[in-house]
């Protein structure tokens, strides 16, 4: 009886996981094409390295919902690596088109729907961070926890970028568009050492 109740839990807590993935990857598919849009018609760098973000993310919840469909502790390792790489790939990106921006001084202008939709998206994934973590601790597993501060550096770096873009908009302070882009640098480096750091833990 308690074996069935110890199942029954688990099955339930990866349901949950999985409906926490799905919910990232609709809100991050819809973000991605209003980020990119936004990007391209305000020639902002923070946009257009936050809408790769979104790319990343959906990159991530796509590996998460592989890794918890499956048992294989191979599996597990093999999903945090693939975080790792593409987290290394965010911040090479994001950091060459800031350099470029600021040596060559393009003007961003302004977007009123970028700063709404980062906006919003600061809320959705402190929420969705939350429930990905507890559900990962109570199911014991490394991927969904991971994943979870994944979602967590997207709210940060959804604040970051939006306090750049406002400066732009509010006071012509072009330079914070790119500047604030470097915020994503960085946790994208840290991101990738992280997960590969629990890759290399699984036994």
């Amino acid at each position: 009886m308690q074996i069935s109740s110890t199942a029954d839990r688990r099955a339930v807590l990866l349901r949950r996981g999985l409906l926490l993935e799905y919910v990232t990857l609709g809100w991050n598919v819809v973000g991605a094409a209003i980020v990119v849009a936004a990007a391209i018609g305000a020639r902002s760098v923070a946009l257009a390295g936050f809408g790769l973000d979104s790319l990343i993310e959906i990159f991530a919840s796509v590996v998460v919902v592989w890794q918890l469909k499956g048992t294989d502790r191979n599996r597990e390792r093999s999903a945090l690596r693939l975080i790792a790489l593409a987290f290394l790939g965010l911040a090479v990106y994001v950091l060459v088109q800031s350099a470029y921006t600021l040596v060559s001084g393009a003007r961003p202008g302004p977007s009123t729907s970028g700063m709404a939709w980062l906006a919003a998206t600061v809320a959705v994934m402190l929420l969705l961070a939350w429930g990905k973590y507890a559900t990962g601790r109570r199911l014991n597993n490394q991927v969904l926890m991971v994943e979870s501060h994944v979602t967590l550096v997207d709210a940060y770096l959804a604040a970051a970028v939006l306090v750049g873009i406002t400066l732009n908009a509010a006071l012509g302070w072009w330079w914070a568009d790119p500047v604030s882009s470097l915020v994503i640098v960085y946790y994208g480096f840290r991101e990738a050492g992280e997960a590969r750091k629990h890759a290399m833990e699984i036994k």
